[in-house]
C-alpha cells in the first residue's frame, strides 16, 4: 500500500472520528467543530498547521485569498473540482462541510502568514519567469499574470494568492488546465495556458515561489 492509499485511509478514518473535546474534534462529520479546529487537526497533515505545506505535493493556503478559498472548496464538496488531487483527497475530506465551517477554514488561512519556500530555479530561469509572469508572451496573445493575480502575485478575491506557492504544485495545475477539462470553472485558465510552453510554466512557477515573503 503506497503512501496516497495510506492517506486516504486514514482521512476516512478521520471523518467519522474525533476527539470528545470539540476544540480537539478531528470528526469532519459535526457541524460545531470550527474550522480553525479543523485547520490544526486535520488539514494540518498535509497542509501544516500555519498553512505553509512542506511537501510540493499539497499546496501553501496560508494568506490565501478566502473567496478563491471558498470557491475552490464548495467544488470539491460537489465533485465539480475533477483534477487528481481533488477527487483522491478532498472530494472525500470536504463530503460534509458545511458552508459556515468553509468560511471558518478561508478565514483562518487567509489570517497566516506566508513564507516563501525558497528558490526554485536559477538566476536565469528566475528572469525568464518575471518577464511572463509581468508581460506574458505577446507573440503567443497570453496574457500577463499579473493582470488578475496582483503585482505581488497576491490574488485578488476570486483570483487566486500565486506568491510562494510550491512550483512544483503550480506546474501540476498549469498543465491541468492546458491538457484537461478537470478544472471546468477554470475556462479563463485554459485559455491563458493553452499555448504556454513546459519552460514557460517551470519559469513562471520558479518565479512565484522565489518571491520574498510581503
Amino acid at each position: 500500500m503506497n503512501f496516497r492509499h495510506i492517506f486516504i485511509a486514514m482521512a476516512f478514518g478521520v471523518i467519522g472520528t474525533g476527539c470528545t473535546n470539540i476544540e480537539h474534534s478531528r470528526n469532519l462529520a459535526n457541524p460545531k467543530v470550527s474550522g480553525t479546529t479543523l485547520a490544526q487537526q486535520v488539514c494540518a497533515l498535509c497542509h501544516g498547521v500555519d498553512g505553509r505545506s512542506t511537501s510540493p505535493n499539497f499546496p501553501n493556503l496560508a494568506a490565501q485569498q478566502p473567496t478563491y478559498f471558498i470557491s475552490q472548496m464548495k467544488e470539491f464538496r460537489n465533485h465539480s473540482r475533477m483534477d487528481p488531487a481533488g477527487f483522491e483527497y478532498m472530494w472525500g475530506l470536504s463530503r460534509s462541510l458545511t458552508d459556515e465551517q468553509i468560511t471558518s477554514l478561508a478565514d483562518y488561512y487567509a489570517a497566516q502568514a506566508p513564507a516563501s519556500p525558497g528558490p526554485a530555479g536559477t538566476a536565469a530561469a528566475l528572469a525568464r519567469g518575471k518577464l511572463v509572469f509581468e508581460n506574458g508572451v505577446p507573440d503567443k496573445n497570453v496574457i500577463a499574470c499579473i493582470a488578475c493575480h496582483g503585482a505581488q502575485a497576491q490574488g485578488n478575491a476570486q483570483f487566486p494568492r500565486l506568491a510562494h506557492q510550491h512550483a512544483d504544485y503550480i506546474i501540476k495545475q498549469l498543465t491541468v488546465f492546458q491538457r484537461t477539462d478537470e478544472r471546468p470553472e477554470g475556462a479563463l485558465m485554459k485559455t491563458v495556458a493553452h499555448d504556454l510552453t513546459a519552460e514557460n510554466m517551470r519559469d513562471v512557477a520558479a518565479y512565484l515561489q522565489a518571491l520574498p515573503a510581503q
